[in-house]
Parts: structure tokens; sequence; C-alpha cells
């Protein structure tokens, strides 16, 4: 076994990968480009080394500078996590040449198989099904659009060494296929230095779900059931659960078998996944081979109890898999969402700056602590589980059944601009997909994030849309149900009085507590009082006032009965007032909330957040009410004139001159950010009157660009 091992990698999968090395007794060298030079994987491991400049294409993507480090620390091996170099056969091999150790397939595999066009061709001659498609790379735009049309739109745009959704397009003509091809080089070009693109036949409403492989190297390949990740917007996942709730177990089996069959064709070895489109007759076909660690494996360690981080580390120590196919469990159901640093309210715009609140939800499962099937693998040590949680033998998984955050980043963090937009993994574990979804949702109500925009209320919406709890749906569900795109009303509550009522219940609470303080001149001490009016501020004036009466509750310390229109609403909490996530019981029943005092446009509102909808108000007296209903709204500027920046990033092209005639919907400019091309175009028809920013410049949140005459 090593005794040492550098990650190549940034982020939550560096800070997973420590954990289990510590738990195994195996010490860890952190790589950090500049911009990371605090975070929270160089804290948390033994030696850390400086490799480069922010750009990944200068730090994170040099093998020089990896090895080069393995080198002056003398780590023995290097697990590249995932993105960057881990499904780089260039890499893996001059690793193994410089006699060390790859956690991960060997050379040739990838090579085989972490290259779409390599692999698809690979699988057509194992005899696996593939979709229809041209797997030679494509050299330019108007090839692309000939291809397309002869395979007959929809067409699926993919960069061969694409991954996360980034290098990947989708076009429904031949303008769309024109414009998606540049754009995929483009991105493939800066994400992974490699710019081939192909093309397929785009299936509609089809289904995404993926086996999990584990194969060592004396031959033996198992798979560890399957991952649901149809959830997806823009072709990257958003929310994967385990086991999947549409397929059979006839499909299960033959999905897996068929994937453990591809795997020994090329000899592999290591943590693998393979990925599949699945039809309505559970019919399904190849898409690719992810020849390393995916970000969704969580899931799959949830049910199997397996710690997958492990197995790679000791496979590549020349250890054998420790079970047969046999063995490998089904327990429960887990959900993972991926938070992400990104505004839903504004198309999902990368958020980039301070963390300057980041309180994930308690965690009573942990990443490094699985519990595993045989005596081999390291058993959990008692002294890193926080919580009193026990030691879990294999015959109890259930005791599992809980709650674990993977991330990357702390209170006070900085999320920069220079790499992806997720910062944390939610997962949860159920006993079986009800419970799963409840304690989701559960735990989004209580992951307290401030400084950025997450993606927290739309993963919330989502949690409860009713096709998603009934399991009907596939890849095109984001699309089709939120069209539009994501606006505060797509998040359902089941009571929104309940929002007004604890507005209510943490003012009366405080105006206690005000009550209270001695030294209060006589006559002129705080009152109490029982009747408010609870204001929800709208964000165009339209605001709603809420009567309400609130009684002391049945001589319980932190309770309070608050009536909202004749709805009565039992509140009792023994959460402090300076807290922003507030747990208690509502009518019997345990919520989680959030609520944040004061921002920046008015710093007496208090901001309430449950199943993520989220309310700005004022609990003021009914006079007061009175008199703030005779206040007139003061409307924004009007910057329809302007083309703004809507997110942190490089300005990396103006397409537009002074005095350029622009039609509605021509691009304007690009914008880079989080490794992904952001293209903004003209609203209306007009005449360019100014060009306020440069190309190489790295702009702010509503910048302006480009000005229009009037």
């Amino acid at each position: 076994m090593f005794n040492k091992i550098l990650i190549a990698n940034r982020g939550e999968i560096a800070c997973r990968v420590i954990k289990t090395a510590q738990k195994m007794g195996i010490k860890t060298v952190a790589v950090y480009s500049d911009a990371d030079k605090d975070a929270r994987h160089v804290m948390l491991a033994d030696e850390a080394v400086n490799i480069g400049p922010a750009p990944s294409r200068e730090s994170y993507l040099l093998a020089d500078k990896i090895i080069a480090a393995c080198k002056q620390t003398g780590a023995q091996a290097v697990h590249p996590g995932y993105g960057f170099l881990s499904e780089n056969a260039g890499f893996s091999k001059r690793v193994e040449e410089e006699g060390i150790v790859f956690i991960g397939p060997k050379h040739y595999s990838i090579a085989a198989m972490g290259d779409k066009i390599e692999s698809k061709k690979l699988a057509g001659a194992a005899g696996v099904n593939c979709i229809p498609g041209v797997n030679d790379a494509i050299e330019t735009a108007e090839r692309a659009v000939e291809i397309a049309n002869g395979i007959g739109y929809p067409v699926m745009i993919k960069a061969s060494a694409g991954g996360g959704g980034k290098g990947l397009r989708v076009a429904f003509n031949d303008k769309e296929a024109f414009e998606g091809f540049t754009s995929c080089r483009n991105e493939a070009r800066n994400s992974f230095g490699d710019d081939r693109v192909f093309i397929e036949k785009f299936v509609e409403e089809p289904r995404h779900i993926e086996i999990q492989l584990i194969g060592d190297s004396f031959g033996n390949v198992i798979y560890l059931n399957e991952r649901e990740c149809s959830i997806q917007r823009r072709h990257q996942k958003v929310v994967e659960e385990a086991p999947s709730p549409f397929i059979s177990e006839a499909t299960r089996k033959a999905m897996g078998e068929q994937a453990v069959q591809l795997a020994k064709a090329v000899k592999y070895q290591s943590a693998g996944t393979v990925e599949f489109v699945v039809g309505k007759d559970q019919r399904f076909y190849f898409l690719e081979m992810n020849t390393r660690l995916q970000v969704e494996h969580p899931v799959t360690e949830c049910i199997t109890g397996l710690d997958l981080v492990e197995l790679m580390i000791r496979v590549a120590a020349g250890e054998k898999l420790p079970l047969t196919q046999a063995e490998v469990k089904r327990d429960g159901w887990a959900i993972e969402c991926r938070i992400n640093a990104e505004d839903p309210f504004r198309n999902f715009l990368p958020s980039t700056g301070r963390l300057v609140r980041f309180q994930p939800p308690q965690e009573t499962m942990f990443a490094a602590d699985q519990t595993t099937v045989h005596p081999e693998l390291t058993p959990v040590r008692p002294e890193l589980v926080e919580g009193g949680i026990r030691q879990a033998q294999p015959e109890r998984l259930g005791e599992f059944f809980g709650v674990r955050v993977d991330t990357g980043v702390q209170d006070g963090g900085e999320i920069p601009m220079f790499y992806d937009s997720m910062i944390a993994k939610l997962i949860v574990h159920g006993k079986d997909r009800n419970e799963a979804i409840a304690k989701m949702r559960e735990a989004l109500n209580g992951f307290v994030i401030r400084g950025i925009s997450s993606n927290i209320p739309f993963q919330a919406a989502l949690l409860a849309h009713p096709k998603f709890v009934s399991g009907d749906f596939n890849t095109g569900f984001i699309a089709e149900q939120y069209s539009q795109g994501f606006r505060a009303e797509d998040v359902p509550h089941d009571d929104a009085d309940f929002l007004v009522a604890l507005a209510a219940f943490v003012r009366r609470k405080s105006r206690e507590r005000a009550a209270g303080l001695t030294g209060q001149l006589p006559g002129y001490g705080v009152k109490v009082g029982h009747d408010f009016s609870v204001i929800t501020m709208g964000t165009r004036g339209e605001n709603r006032y809420t009567a309400v009466h609130v009684d002391e509750g049945l001589g319980q310390v932190g309770s309070a009965v608050v009536t909202v229109e004749g709805k009565r609403f039992a509140i009792s909490s023994g959460s402090r007032l300076n807290d922003i996530c507030i747990t208690g019981e509502c009518n019997g029943q345990p919520f989680t909330a959030q609520v944040e005092r004061g921002t920046l446009r008015n710093p007496l509102a208090l901001v309430v957040q449950h199943n993520g909808t989220r309310i700005e108000t004022v609990v003021v007296s009914r006079r007061m009410a009175e008199l703030h209903q005779l206040m007139p709204f003061k409307a924004a500027p009007d910057m329809s004139k302007y083309v703004l920046s809507p997110m942190p990033g490089l300005l990396v092209d103006v397409a537009v001159q002074v005095g350029q005639k622009v039609q509605a919907g021509e691009r304007v400019a690009v914008i880079e950010a989080m490794k992904m091309e952001n293209v903004l175009f003209a609203s209306a028809d007009g005449v360019v009157a100014k060009v306020l920013a440069g190309k190489g410049e790295s702009l702010t949140v509503d910048q302006p660009i480009v000005e229009f005459e009037k």
C-alpha cells in the first residue's frame, strides 16, 4: 500500500480523496493554482505544492508540473479525480513511465474508451448497440451541416474529449448546427486542449442511465448497479439517483453485463462508468465510457456500502477486488443534488465572489465512512465519525441512511471564475425513494449560502415537481417544464402563509427579547404587542399586506401561536434569534427554514426561505402598514439601450463596432466564465453608439458592454 499519494485536482473531489486516504493512513499532497492558495483541499492535505497561475491550462492541465510535484514530495501515486487530466491517456502513460502509479485505468484503456470517437468504433466491433452517427472528427462547420442533413435533425454535436456538458450542443436546423460546431470546438480547445468534434443522431425523449464498474489487474470486473442521471439542464447533470425508478431487473442485469463485457475487452482496471441512452421500451444504446471516478459516485456508495475511492486505491496498489458480483448489495435509495454557484432566476448565469456564509446541513453520513461487505476493506474509524454515529455492520447498512455533504469550499472562501460552478454535492440516503426525496427537501432547506447565488431554489422546485416525484421524466424534463426559464412562481409551496407566520414569529421573539432588556426609560420601553402587519415586498411595488395576530405559546420558551387570515400556526423553535437556519415545529410537524435579517436595500427586512420559496418581508404595526401603502414605488432606471454583462467573467469577443446596424437576435459579445462560453445577443434592432468594454477585459455583473442609440 502507498505511503503518500498526490491528488491532481481541486475542489470537492480533492477533499473527497483526502478523506479516504486519511482513513487508510495514507499521507496526501495537494496541488493548487494561485487562485486556490487558500482553498479547503490545500488545508486538508498533509502537503501542498503551487503549480501555477489561475487558468487551468497554466496549472491543473500541465502534466509536467504534476509530475514534478510528485517527485518533489515523494508521492508514490497520483489520483486524478475527475475533469482536468483524469481521462488523458498521455498523462497516465507519462506518470507510469516516471515510476509513479496512476490511480485509475491503464493508459491503453483510457486511449481506447476515453476518446468518444474511438470508443464508439470499439463498442460497435464488440457488438454493443450504438446510436447512428459519424464517428470521425469533422473539420469544418460546413461539413458538420452536410453530415447533420444526412443523419437527419435533430443531431448532437459533441467534442471527442468533452465531458460535464462542455463541448456539446443539440442542433435542430442548419443554423444551429453551424454555430454549435464552432462553439463546441472553442469550448473543447479551451477546456480539454482537444478540438475534435463528431456528430450523432439525437434520440428524443431518452433516459440517461449509467452503470458503475470496478475492475482489478487480475481480470475481474464487476458492476455496482446503475445511476439515473436523466435530470439534466443543457446536458449537464443536476440531480442523480440510485437505483433508477425506471428500469426493470432484467434491463439492469443486461446493461450491467454488457458494460462488463465492454470493460473486459479493453482490460479495464479501476473505477469507470459506461453510459447508456435508454428508450421508453427499455432498449439501451452505448453512449460513452468515462474512464474515471464520476461526480455522482456517492449515490452508488450509499446503496452498496462501498467506498469507491478506497477500491480505486487498492486496485492501483495491485490488490484483488474483495467481492464478487453476487455480493454487490443494493440497499435503500440515494439522491444527489449538485449545488452550483449560479443564479437560477437569471438564466443560471455563473455567480462568483466571496462566500459570506456557507453552512451546509448537519451530516449524519460521511464520504469515507461507508460500510463494506468484506473485512479486507478498511473499517469505519469511530473517532472520525461525528455526532455519535455507530460503526455499522455489513448486515446493518441502514444505519447510514442520512445526509452527506461533499464540498471543496468553506465559510469565507472565494468562488473563482476560472473553474467549474459546482461548489458542493448534497447526498441523502433513505429506505425508499419517497423517504430520500423528503430528506433531500429538508436538507436543502437547511443549506445556507450567502454572498453568491446558488441553484438551491431550483433544486427544491425539481424535488417537489409531481413528474419527478412519480419518476415520470427523461433528459428533456427541465427543458420542457421550464421552457420559459425559471421564475420565482415556478417554486411551489404547500402553504405560503407559513412563511408569513414565521416572519411574524421571529419578529415577535425579537420584540420579546428587546422588551426584557434592563435600563429602559420609564414610559419609553419596548412594548411587545400582539397585532402586526407583514408586508411581503414585490419586485415592482406589488406588495402584499397581511394582518397577523401573535399570542404567547403554551407556556413554552420559544413558542407562539400566529394567526394569519384565520389560519392558526403553533410554532416552537429552540433556535437563537441570530441563527440564519431555524429548526422547530409548526402545528406538530418539524420544519427547517432560513431567516435572514436585513438586505442592502432594506435593513429592516426579514427574508424567509423554505422549500425553495423566498420572500422579503417587513413586519410592522398595523398603523405603519397603512402609511407604507401610501409610499410611491421608485422604478429602476431604464437600461434597455445597453447590453449588460449578466455575470462576472472575461470578455473574449465583441462582435459589433460603433455605427453598425444590429438586428434583434444578432451576436453582440461573448463572455467566458466557469469554463463555459456565454453568447450575448441584441434584444432589439438598433445602431451601436458606443463600445464600452474591450476584448480581454474582466467584467462585473451588470457592467455595460455596448450602448445603442435611442
